[in-house]
């Protein structure tokens, strides 16, 4: 790839800075719910069980929902590792660790881990011509032309596609590809990409974004329902430096962490960001 211009690194630090490196104190002693925690469960539709009265709607098997749900969870009680194999300082905040690699290189921060359980939710599915990313540049670094050998160049300030490697339709160029992304992308260019959602509308998959230097995201990874319509969420991240996907405690009600109600609220507290309620957005399908 081309040495990057100065131009072009102003142009990305806001993926640098894309998380808060000063995060609000953790609420102490949030704890999950025992009554909520199956500690055999392996995955996240089987390791949390809905509070009562509430419970999960069925997902087509092939949706996105129904991919995060059954994320493959680490042990109960796991540890959260930082891409260098170093433990993440703050173990306070997380109900589960998600059975993902992280990578070894300080790539996979919060808007990234988003971008990265969506492209291995369309890959695994090989709905490959829907895996595009867009850079903080405004390119749009389109997977397909990757399978096909083309790699991300530049020119000063222009972002452009050029054909260096045979065509490879690998896992293994596919995480090469997502991390290309990572370098790239943020926080501000994932919020371009996403649509406005209310909260009263929150589906598995939306997600709580602040674009910018600072900004956090979050994605909703299950849902459950009461007989009103009520809906409560399980919500995951990384953050910075990179590091293991984890399911969130929930700070406002130690009753149902870690499942959070997102409705009437004007702000979201999560252990280690502050949401606004009209923070929440949505992949195209």
């Amino acid at each position: 790839m081309n040495k990057l211009t100065l131009a072009f690194y102003s142009g990305c630090f806001l993926l640098i800075a894309s998380c808060n490196l000063n995060p609000p104190k953790t609420v102490d002693g949030v704890n999950a719910s025992e009554q909520l925690i199956d500690t055999s469960g392996t995955t996240i539709a089987t390791r949390f069980l809905p509070p009562e009265g509430y419970g999960r709607k069925s997902q087509d098997s092939s949706s996105f929902g129904f991919y995060l749900r059954n994320l493959p969870l680490k042990k109960h009680g796991s540890e959260v590792h930082l891409y260098n194999g170093s433990l993440k300082g703050n173990q306070t905040a997380h109900a589960a660790v998600v059975n993902m690699s992280v990578g070894n290189r300080d790539l996979q921060q919060c808007a990234d881990a988003v971008m990265r359980l969506r492209g291995e939710y369309l890959f695994h599915n090989k709905r490959f011509s829907d895996i595009h990313f867009r850079f903080v540049s405004g390119f749009n670094c389109e997977y397909s032309k990757w399978r096909e050998g083309n790699r991300v160049a530049l020119n000063g300030n222009s972002v452009f596609w050029q054909k260096s490697a045979a065509a490879d339709k690998s896992y293994a160029s596919f995480l090469k590809y997502m991390e290309t992304v990572f370098n790239y992308a943020s926080t501000l260019s994932l919020e371009k990409e996403l649509r406005s959602i209310e909260l009263k509308d929150v589906e598995i998959g939306d997600v709580l974004i602040r674009g910018g230097a600072p900004g956090h995201a979050v994605i909703v990874v299950d849902m459950a329902e009461n007989a009103d319509g009520e809906k409560l969420v399980l919500l995951a991240q990384s953050y910075m430096p990179a590091q293991e996907i984890q399911v969130l405690l929930n700070p406002m009600n130690r009753n149902t962490s870690p499942w959070y109600n997102l409705e009437e609220r004007a702000k979201i507290y999560t252990p280690e960001w502050t949401f606004e309620a009209h923070q929440l957005r949505r992949f195209e399908k």
